[in-house]
């Protein structure tokens, strides 16, 4: 099973569209996560249209209209993989217990909010997740997004894509 994993899409205040690679991930992904901060009604309605499968929650920056649609955190478990998806996590120090105590049901716990891309696993044994922002790259050097594949009840394959600079 292929997932894609996006976040903090800030459509359409940082960009018209979200980027061609990602549609075309869109395309080939079974399952399509995003992690919150759509922003707007418009890109939820086009991913949800043109995905297979989508797991999604709102963000801060997201207004009424989301959050009628969209839980705060989301739970599904994928091919046996126990999968959490929610916008903020807090702080990077005590991150890995914050969430270990917040989602001792998990195996995975996909996250936005900082625009920086992570990938760490807690003395828990939670993996997380966070793919960056396809749209604001903030302070990192490129707008990201994260694939990944589930086989056998396990998590593996994941690797972060960086995006080319906008112009």
């Amino acid at each position: 099973m292929r997932l894609l994993l996006v976040a903090d899409t800030h459509l359409p205040k940082r960009a018209k569209d979200l980027p061609e690679p990602v549609w075309d991930e869109v395309a080939t992904a079974d399952v399509v996560v995003h992690a919150g901060d759509w922003v707007d009604l418009d890109t939820f309605d086009a991913l949800a249209m043109h995905s297979k499968r989508l797991v999604a929650v709102y963000g801060n920056n997201d207004g009424p209209e989301l959050r009628a649609w969209l839980p705060e955190v989301a739970r599904v478990t994928l091919g046996g993989v126990r999968l959490a998806v929610v916008h903020e996590t807090g702080d990077a120090k005590g991150r890995a217990a914050r969430c270990d105590a917040q989602y001792p049901d998990a195996d995975i716990l996909v996250f936005g909010h900082s625009h920086i891309p992570w990938d760490s696993t807690t003395p828990g044994g939670l993996r997380l997740l966070n793919p960056g922002s396809l749209t604001d790259r903030r302070r990192q050097p490129f707008c990201t997004y994260q694939t990944a594949e589930i086989r056998d009840g396990q998590l593996g394959d994941v690797e972060l894509h960086e995006l080319p600079p906008k112009g």
